[in-house]
């Protein structure tokens, strides 16, 4: 393991199937994540530096148990009726953007980082109108759609047409994608976005799979995962060290529709008794590992940001 990387022992053999012809890719499944930003406290409107919101997963979790992730997790196929109240770019423009074949692809990837980050963070990126977002979701009745759309009996195109609200899609930027190696067993092919916390609204941990959340800021946490403190993926980190240049919330949203959308996937290949492995334009995941040395005890995993 190195700075929180897992290396299964099962990849060499799966590799070599996939290789051979033995082992059929699986399909993945589309997911998004969102990378919610504020302000550090203290800070003037518009001039403090950012935080993000993260959560860590818990250690019992069989996939990436202990790893530090942003709140995510794979689209429903419901979220794609075109009833939606909709507010900023036109669903055919973000099917472009985001490199999917149609407007209702589109509103479905949309709708479930707005829904899951409702889900994992309760902050709502939705409005009685289009330029408004709501100001408080606490409340046993929010509670109870909340806890309904996390078990799937409510899609979150039903939840906003049950409370009039309307997806502010404005209020998000899309960031990156990286897809699940091909010889992974469970695949996603997940859509970073970035977001700015709402006025009003406050994080809290909604997750059953966190048992911890933190506002952090991008060099914090890159720096505890440079030292080992802090696990994490490798589309975590990488998206992390993305955000480093930008001295606000305002900027890192101002740069996103300028991002690079070509999806990360990575390369393994068995050479010389080491697995080598390489995630196109990330070097800094490029290992050698001897397969005499991988270990099932490692604690984290290297395949996305999706549950």
């Amino acid at each position: 393991m190195a700075n929180g990387q897992w290396y299964p022992p099962e990849w060499p053999d799966r590799i070599r199937a996939l290789a051979s012809g033995e082992l059929t890719p699986a399909t993945p499944r589309r997911a998004a994540t969102v990378m919610l930003l504020r302000e550090a406290p203290g800070a003037g409107t518009g001039t403090g530096r950012p935080e993000v919101h993260m959560l860590r997963r818990r250690a019992s979790m069989a996939f990436a148990g202990g790893a530090y992730a942003y709140p995510g997790g794979g689209v429903d196929p419901r979220d794609d009726d075109l009833l939606v109240r909709w507010a900023g770019p036109a669903r055919e423009v973000w099917a472009d953007r985001l490199g999917v074949p149609d407007a209702a692809t589109a509103q479905a990837v949309v709708c479930a980082a707005v829904r899951e980050t409702y889900e994992e963070a309760g902050v709502l990126l939705a409005g009685p109108t289009a330029d408004s977002v709501v100001g408080d979701t606490t409340g046993a009745d929010w509670e109870a759609d909340r806890e309904a759309l996390v078990v799937r009996d409510l899609s979150f195109a039903e939840f906003l047409d049950r409370r009039g609200l309307t997806l502010r899609s404005d209020l998000l930027g899309a960031w990156a994608r990286w897809i699940t190696p091909e010889f992974e067993p469970r695949r996603y092919d997940t859509f970073f976005f970035v977001a700015a916390l709402p006025a009003g609204q406050r994080t809290r941990n909604a997750s059953t799979e966190a048992d911890r959340t933190v506002w952090i800021a991008p060099d914090e946490a890159t720096a505890g995962y440079d030292s080992g403190e802090l696990l994490m993926m490798p589309p975590t980190i990488a998206t992390l060290r993305q955000l480093l240049p930008y001295a606000s919330p305002a900027a890192a949203l101002a740069a996103a529709p300028t991002r690079d959308l070509t999806p990360v996937l990575a390369q393994a290949r068995l050479e010389e008794g080491e697995l080598v492995l390489t995630w196109p334009g990330h070097d800094e995941f490029t290992k050698h590992i001897p397969t005499s040395s991988m270990s099932s005890t490692d604690p984290a995993g290297a395949t996305g940001d999706a549950k």
